[in-house]
């Protein structure tokens, strides 16, 4: 039992500097801070920045305590390891190992193993360097060549990841959206708000194209459609992005979207055309044009901002990736349906068979070998 007594030992250790690579003493002072301002009487005045507030702070209280919770259960499983094979103890006390021995070696072992794969799971959040990984992000889903079949696979893709935000336990909230003639969607932009959201989401960035028998062809053939994927991150409020009245457009017109009658009966949506660089950012779910409007300028900065980023030369691989047409052999990962299974990334080469998972939001994998390979 020595050598788990030093693994045990090791592992707290690891934990320990992890602790302190993630700030989670600075964290801790930062939830005192915001807790403070939560309790003043005019908190909720700006009930949309107070709702952001208290989100934040509930995510650092439950990313905390799971490390608390991980180093207690180190401590507790190296005491009772100490305990059960100290000198003169009754599983020392025999020169030979009885079967009720062997047992409590092989449980310790196992809740070792246990508690090292969770770590190993949780340390992953220290590859989250990115001057942006811990912000929202702003997910956008183009359908590309191939029609109805490309259109019916982007609103694939969109259900994708809203099923992964839904299991990370972070906010979705769909802001424009454009359905396709005959089924799918010809694009649509969510906006996911979560702690590193961005920092996950950002791997996801380029053309994902799909191989299947298609469901729309009477003949049963087999069909390859491709969907351009856009990730950025939301800019803090405090960055400094300058939008001349003069250089902007805007269109208002009515929401084709849900949202309910006053939403589909006003001209409420909103439609901003950034006439120097040609960006244009719509949306349609807020109930008044003025949130609208300022939701889609805040989109708008965002994508500014990264275009800023890519002249500069900066950056550009990890907000942006690279500029790309939703076409043929310029897929970052590729899904075959027929005639077999099987999700492959083409950057990292790692592919799983599940295909019904991935599409379901199983994503980790992806992203976390995309981290491994792409982080400095």
């Amino acid at each position: 039992m020595e050598n788990l007594l030093k693994k045990l030992e090791e592992l707290r250790e690891r934990a320990k500097k992890t602790w302190r690579l993630l700030d989670l003493d600075g964290r801790i002072s930062d939830i005192g801070y915001r807790m403070s301002d939560i309790n003043k009487p005019d908190f909720w005045n700006d009930r949309e920045r107070a709702i952001e507030i208290s989100r934040e702070v509930e995510e650092s209280k439950k990313e905390i305590k799971e490390w608390e919770e991980l180093l207690k259960e180190i401590t507790e499983l190296e005491e009772l390891v100490k305990e059960a094979f100290r000198p003169g103890s009754e599983q020392t006390a025999s020169s030979f190992e009885s079967d009720k021995e062997v047992s409590l070696k092989e449980e310790l072992q196992a809740e070792y193993d246990r508690l090292r794969k969770q770590f190993e799971k949780m340390e992953f959040q220290v590859m989250f360097s990115g001057k942006y990984d811990e912000s929202n992000a702003i997910l956008s889903v183009h359908a590309g060549t191939g029609g109805v079949e490309a259109q019916d696979w982007a609103e694939m893709l969109e259900r994708m990841f809203l099923r992964f935000a839904e299991k990370r336990g972070w906010k979705a909230e769909i802001l424009d959206r454009t359905v396709g003639n005959e089924a799918g969607i010809k694009s649509m932009s969510m906006r996911i708000a979560g702690r590193w959201a961005y920092g996950w989401l950002k791997s996801e960035s380029g053309v994902h194209r799909l191989v299947r028998i298609s469901p729309f062809d009477a003949e049963k053939m087999r069909h390859t459609s491709f969907a351009l994927v856009e990730v950025i991150p939301e800019l803090p409020e405090a960055e400094e992005i300058e939008i001349k009245d003069e250089d902007l457009r805007i269109d208002v017109f009515r929401s084709s979207g849900p949202g309910g009658q006053s939403v589909n009966t006003t001209d409420s949506a909103v439609r901003l055309v950034h006439k120097p660089t040609g960006i244009t950012v719509a949306c349609q779910t807020q109930r008044s044009q003025h949130q609208n409007k300022l939701t889609a300028l805040k989109i708008l900065k965002s994508k500014l901002y990264k275009l800023q980023e890519e002249e500069k030369g900066k950056e550009e691989k990890k907000l942006r990736g690279e500029a790309q047409k939703a076409e043929w052999g310029k897929q970052i990962r590729s899904y075959v349906m027929q005639p077999y299974k099987m999700v492959k990334d083409h950057r990292t080469d790692y592919e799983t068979s599940d295909v019904n998972a991935v599409l379901d939001g199983e994503l980790e994998g992806f992203m976390q070998e995309y981290l491994r390979t792409h982080t400095d």
